[in-house]
């Protein structure tokens, strides 16, 4: 198998973690390169369910390495949890995970941040998780963040002091909110730090290594349109979601990148704030929501849906020099009689959130179980013609079908998969 670059083609929660965890049974490594625990990767394995945040979907194969890239920025308390839950389910972890010694940490501080700022914003808010991860990303790019690596400088102290302090004073005198105790900080990441000390490493000789035996995926977190120069903005997360996020978030080259496997969902979701053409508003949206059960991983907010966006499909698949689909959730729109697939629209105006001349095709619906088709050829005719009209329209393969939420329930259409 090839290495591979996963990416979710709209605006996440396309169904990564599952492909992933499918497509790591053969290979070599598993890496993560961007965003933080403001994700949650879904896996359903004979029926058991394991949300993962921090930790690399394929930490679930044995035979699989988990690494977390320098892109990511890491809470040590989330991951800490991450790891202790993996131990209740069984999972190893001890010989299988990598950090990157150069990922930025999560402060209290820039959660106590980030839950002020959108509490500032009212109605204009974002719709970020509270999780600290854009204010985390804000001290990286201003060159005051702390690294994992900070943890062994004689000044770490002294650096972790300075960064509090001024969180500090923003969260006292700009947004009139309680400080965050310097000396709890300390006390409680150092304590964070001594049970996660032995994944840290610098990386660089590990991936260069798992890269050449091939069979690496690499996993991001969100999806295209949430990347913060790509993405619907200001409506986007703070980091690269993209093909780009990937080579700065692990410090490979573009050739070591063998192939880039576009994530969607057969029609369309979005968590929180933000533009959305193809929305259903009525009770067709929230049907298939039910039927999806499309809950968000991390915060348990609804997601919102609508028709499958190819507009927004073509532009990730540029974007990423995308090579073929996985389709996922097929099975949610057995019942309708009707399926509508979303063509163009005009641009967006960010201040009302609405678009003009949206274009839609209408197909029949196939109205029977998807969920138990163990080749292409079991589908039914018109859940075919529904996958070869996104094809035609797309100019791109799809290679993977996701019938249901368990490992078992795909079908392979590419040999270099299987």
């Amino acid at each position: 198998m090839p290495n591979i670059f996963l990416v979710g083609t709209h605006w996440g929660d396309e169904g990564k973690g599952k492909i992933v965890d499918v497509l790591s049974d053969k290979s070599t490594a598993c890496v993560r390169f961007q965003g933080g625990h403001n994700a949650g990767h879904t896996l359903v394995i004979k029926g058991k369910k394991t949300i993962l945040h921090l930790i690399p979907s394929g930490i679930l194969r044995d035979s699989c390495k988990s690494i977390i890239g320098n892109g990511v920025v890491v809470s040590l308390e989330a991951l800490i949890d991450e790891i202790d839950n993996l131990a209740t389910s069984d999972v190893q972890v001890e010989d299988k995970l990598t950090i990157s010694e150069g990922c930025h940490i999560i402060l209290p501080t820039h959660k106590a941040l980030d839950i002020a700022r959108e509490k500032s914003l009212g109605k204009k808010s974002i719709g970020t998780t509270g999780r600290g991860i854009g204010p985390a990303y804000e001290d990286k790019v201003s060159r005051q963040g702390i690294r994992l690596k900070d943890f062994e400088d004689k000044n770490f102290e002294k650096k972790l002091q300075n960064l509090v302090s001024y969180h500090n004073f923003i969260l006292k005198n700009y947004y009139n909110d309680s400080e965050v105790p310097l000396a709890s900080v300390i006390k409680d990441l150092e304590s964070y730090y001594s049970q996660v000390k032995k994944y840290v490493c610098n990386i660089e000789e590990l991936l260069n290594e798992v890269v050449k035996t091939s069979g690496c995926i690499f996993e991001g977190a969100q999806g295209t349109m949430l990347d913060i120069d790509h993405g619907t903005y200001p409506y986007v997360t703070s980091s690269n979601t993209t093909f780009a996020g990937l080579l700065s978030g692990t410090g490979l080259s573009p050739t070591d990148i063998e192939y880039s496997l576009g994530i969607t969902k057969a029609y369309t979701t979005r968590v929180g704030q933000g533009p959305f053409p193809s929305e259903l508003d009525g009770e067709l949206g929230k049907n298939i929501a039910k039927w999806g059960g499309e809950k968000g991983a991390t915060t348990g907010r609804d997601r919102r849906c609508g028709w499958l966006d190819t507009k927004i499909l073509r532009k990730s698949i540029k974007l990423n020099n995308i090579n073929g689909i996985a389709l996922t959730k097929l099975d949610v729109l057995d019942k309708l009689d009707k399926i509508k697939i979303c063509l163009n629209y005009g641009e967006i105006d960010y201040n009302s959130m609405s678009v003009d001349d949206l274009e839609y095709l209408e197909m029949d619906g196939w109205q029977q179980s998807t969920s138990n088709a163990k080749s292409y050829d079991d589908l039914p005719k018109n859940a075919k013609l529904y996958i070869e009209k996104i094809e035609d329209i797309c100019s791109t393969s799809i290679v993977l079908v996701s019938t249901g939420p368990d490992r078992e329930q795909i079908i392979y259409r590419n040999k270099i998969f299987e």
